[in-house]
């Protein structure tokens, strides 16, 4: 009997945090903006799909791309999200090597908006440290990223970014419950969770071997930590994927692996799997 579609859980999962957040939490997103950056990343989609003649790829991956954006960007303007929306779509169809988009779209989305897109910006702390809320992320991301088969990668980046954070607490001479204090507030951040559980994880930008993805899990874990810790900026998850992902493909001509298929074992019968270029 074939599964479910892993990303249908994401999709209905990342509509239930984002509702809990505008509802629970000041995200200062307006409807319009939700509304439109999930339109542009549909339609974007749409006309790549119809370009390149493809068939058998749905619109879940720019559903969920859409909401990542929501989740994530912020913007004192209408024109933000959905453009921003635009270039991750696209940049998943045009930015390829060997059949592979390098990019997580959400996180190119992100970064660019971030570069180039005046009155763009990321709060992390949007989603606060409650327990609860930590608690709830963790329980849902992680049955998201176990049925993508990629739930190592969450954790692992997870233990390894902690790890160093508690490492560093303890060099600073912390007293034990203040350090506590501190170690937690940093374990219980939603930004981070939602990035471990529905960013790194995604199968389709990470190395296709086991042993390459730990590895590049490990390092984006390193330079996550060195920029947020050791030079005092923000975002350093996310810049840290985004900067490191045109290594993947190195990764996988180094160690070749079996390729991640949201469908299972049965090909996508479409143009472009033909030529190598599948796009999910």
């Amino acid at each position: 009997m074939r599964t479910l579609d892993a990303r249908l859980f994401q999709v209905a999962f990342q509509a239930l945090l984002l509702t809990a957040g505008v509802l629970l939490r000041d995200f200062s997103l307006l409807p319009a903006q939700m509304a439109l950056v999930l339109a542009s990343a549909t339609i974007t989609q749409a006309f790549w799909l119809r370009f390149f003649g493809l068939r058998d790829v749905g619109y879940l991956s720019p559903l969920i791309t859409g909401f990542g954006l929501a989740m994530l960007l912020r913007a004192d303007s209408l024109w933000v999200h959905p453009l921003a929306a635009l270039l991750a779509i696209s940049a998943k169809f045009l930015l390829r090597i060997r059949g592979k988009h390098v990019f997580n779209p959400a996180n190119f989305g992100v970064g660019v908006a971030l570069i180039v897109l005046p009155g763009a910006w990321v709060s992390p702390g949007q989603w606060g440290n409650d327990i609860g809320i930590g608690v709830w992320l963790v329980a849902l991301g992680a049955l998201v990223a176990q049925r993508a088969r990629r739930d190592d990668a969450a954790w692992l980046f997870l233990a390894v970014f902690l790890g160093l954070t508690a490492t560093r607490l303890f060099q600073l001479g912390y007293p034990v419950e203040r350090g506590w204090d501190v170690f937690c507030h940093q374990a219980l951040n939603g930004a981070l969770l939602l990035f471990a559980f529905f960013m790194i994880s995604d199968p389709m930008t990470l190395p296709d071997h086991p042993a390459a993805r730990r590895f590049h899990v490990l390092l984006v874990a390193v330079a996550a930590f060195t920029w947020q810790f050791l030079f005092y900026r923000p975002n350093g998850a996310l810049w840290a994927l985004l900067c490191l992902a045109p290594l993947v493909p190195l990764w996988d001509f180094l160690w070749p692996g079996n390729r991640h298929n949201w469908h299972g074992n049965k090909p996508l019968q479409t143009t472009l799997a033909k030529s190598g270029k599948i796009a999910r």
